[in-house]
């Protein structure tokens, strides 16, 4: 089975148990390398067209003001095929509940008809939040399978888990 992992992942200042501290790269990034090391997944990074603030405190408010408002923000660049996969992780952080509104803005545009969709966040708190129910209303055909919850502060010693994720629900 082909797989791609669909994420979102930030940099710069995060919040980390209580701290703020700078990141070279976001935890999901690294969860995303994790799943194509396991499986040989490709890879495709969301990213907003205008980047949110390094501030983490700038960046959760322009986050929370996008979904209080239902927007889907411009990107980069789109991911407009995945017939060729079986299988699509879709993650990020959970602002305010549930993925960044970017993502949204790229699984509108998918056809999921028939995939086997894993969902998969990093956070300090919130678990998977929304993002099962929402991926729902965003990529409609697919099959929801269960999802993994991954602690930001802890992502670096979270391969095994991700792992026995994978192996338990493929």
């Amino acid at each position: 089975m082909k797989s791609l992992v669909i994420y979102f992942s930030r940099a710069d200042e995060n919040y980390f148990g209580g701290q703020m501290r700078y990141i070279d790269k976001g935890n999901t990034e690294i969860v995303a390398e994790y799943i194509k090391d396991i499986l040989g997944s490709d890879l495709f990074k969301v990213e907003r067209k205008t980047p949110y603030s390094a501030n983490y405190m700038k960046c959760i408010k322009e986050a929370q003001d996008e979904q209080r408002n239902g927007e889907l923000p411009e990107l980069k660049t789109y991911l407009d095929d995945i017939s060729e996969y079986d299988i699509i992780f879709v993650g990020g952080p959970i602002y305010w509940g549930t993925l960044p509104q970017p993502m949204f803005t790229e699984l509108s545009r998918l056809d999921f008809d028939g995939k086997i969709v894993m969902p998969f966040s990093t956070h300090e708190g919130s678990g998977l939040g929304n993002i099962a129910r929402d991926i729902k209303k965003y990529a409609k055909g697919a099959i929801i399978n269960i999802g993994l919850a991954i602690n930001g502060s802890s992502v670096n010693e979270a391969k095994p888990r991700v792992e026995k994720w994978i192996k338990e629900n493929i």
